[in-house]
């Protein structure tokens, strides 16, 4: 039996932190999970942003609410949940992922959570587990399943190692470059092909 394990940003969704970067005028903000490979560093530094500009939780719902699946995304998706087990196992948050969510036709998700005060300002994350994606596709084989994974961050690397298959979508040039081996789409079409081909 089958699941495959998808990331979200990047490969369903836009980057929210791109996205609020430019909403909000911070540039420093789009720096992402493509760029920096220890997350949470990168998220300190996030919420430190923040701080020092007096945004919080709403200011980013704001802007997530104007962001739509890529194109072709949720057909891509509702095809692979017509043949597959799917889950989309991403280092987003809780507060972040219900909107998108949505707008994907409530596919199952396994995120972490933000620790928000009462007057909105984001004061810390809780991971739901270390390394989360590589050990929840661990998890995952270790009671039965056979997993397939996509993603195109440095975090998404170890889930997409320790599969049956894996596979980069829509990654930068300096990932591909540097793991030569792992084959790397682009469209959703030449994805939805490699999972089919590695489920024969």
């Amino acid at each position: 039996m089958y699941i495959t394990c998808l990331d979200l940003e990047g490969v369903l969704v836009p980057e929210i932190w791109i996205a609020f970067a430019q909403a909000s005028n911070i540039p420093e903000l789009k720096r992402t999970t493509r760029d920096e490979p220890d997350y949470e560093k990168l998220m300190k530094w996030r919420l430190g942003i923040l701080k020092e500009h007096h945004l919080g939780l709403k200011e980013i719902q704001e802007t997530i609410a104007s962001i739509d699946p890529l194109p072709g995304a949720k057909e891509f998706l509702d095809e692979l949940r017509s043949f597959t087990q799917v889950i989309i196992i991403s280092d987003t948050f809780t507060q972040f992922a219900a909107p998108l969510m949505k707008k994907l036709g409530w596919p199952t998700i396994f995120c972490n959570s933000l620790e928000v005060a009462e007057d909105g300002e984001i004061t810390g994350f809780n991971m739901r587990i270390e390394n989360s994606k590589l050990t929840t596709v661990k998890a995952l084989q270790s009671i039965g399943y056979e997993t397939i994974a996509s993603g195109d961050s440095y975090n998404d690397l170890g889930m997409i190692q320790a599969s049956k298959a894996g596979f980069l979508f829509r990654s930068t040039e300096a990932i591909k470059a540097a793991h030569p081996k792992l084959p790397a789409y682009e469209t959703f079409p030449e994805l939805m092909a490699a999972i089919k081909k590695a489920m024969d």
